[in-house]
């Protein structure tokens, strides 16, 4: 039976050894997703990026800004 890291499940009991090896094996997974999330994240809040997608309803949302900010005066 695995166990949910997908890596196998010692049958027997674990030595200090192998607890330091999953705790550093488990430090990099964590490493490399933190820095994958990272990467998402900026391109997610990034507005070139948003423009290069979807140029259309930036264009629509910047016409609506400036009518609501036109019409204030």
């Amino acid at each position: 039976m695995g166990a949910s890291n997908g890596h196998p499940k010692p049958t027997g009991p674990r030595t200090s050894a192998m607890l330091r090896q999953d705790i550093e094996r488990t430090r990099a997974e964590l490493a490399t997703s933190v820095s994958a999330l990272r990467e998402e994240v900026a391109v997610a809040a990034d507005w070139r990026e948003w423009v290069r997608r979807h140029p259309y309803a930036c264009v629509g949302a910047a016409f609506a800004v400036g009518m609501l900010l036109g019409s204030r005066r």
